[in-house]
């Protein structure tokens, strides 16, 4: 068989199957792009991306936006290269732009225990934005340990893990456009 430069077939392990397709994730961006856009209509927010893994989320959410935004990243980390979270979160790359008084969104790649979220929330209510807003793109709510407010949700899942789409598997498999679920 061909190979066409778009085939990923390759690169996806017998053990991995599609949880949410490709087409399935540009739908649902853009429904969350016009929310957001028409949320923050007048306003120019700062979409704060959580790296590693929310980096082609965040980049292909702004593309639905139709407002104005800056864009800042901060790293964090709770899981090293494991597959449960520590518990313990480590700030790997601090914040840049100034937030005070600013329209805050918060790009979250996947909300499992919900301590990354409270953690986020604390911190950066501390920098004193006129509003902090969450976004998901996969939200695990059977493993939230703390309660935590989401403002905007790609897609609710169950208690699987997950790679593709920003997602790692030990720092792999970032690239598959689509979601999969490890069996």
């Amino acid at each position: 068989m061909k190979r066409t430069f778009n085939d990923q077939s390759e690169i996806v392990p017998e053990n991995y199957h599609i949880l949410i397709p490709e087409a399935t994730i540009e739908s649902r961006l853009k429904e969350l792009g016009q929310q957001i856009s028409r949320d923050f209509r007048g306003k120019k927010p700062i979409l704060i991306g959580i790296l590693n893994g929310s980096f082609i989320f965040l980049a292909d959410l702004i593309r639905n936006l139709d407002i104005d935004v800056e864009v800042d990243f901060l790293r964090i980390s709770s899981y090293g290269d494991g597959r449960e979270s520590s518990g313990h979160i480590k700030i790997l790359k601090p914040l840049s732009a100034d937030i005070n008084g600013r329209s805050v969104i918060v790009v979250e790649d996947i909300v499992d225990s919900g301590l990354s979220v409270q953690f986020l929330e604390r911190m950066l209510s501390a920098f004193n934005p006129v509003e902090l807003k969450f976004v998901t793109l996969l939200n695990k709510p059977s493993k939230n340990i703390v309660e935590v407010h989401i403002d905007y949700i790609g897609f609710e899942i169950e208690d699987k893990f997950v790679v593709g789409y920003g997602l790692d598997d030990a720092q792999l498999k970032r690239n598959l456009r689509s979601i999969y679920f490890i069996e």
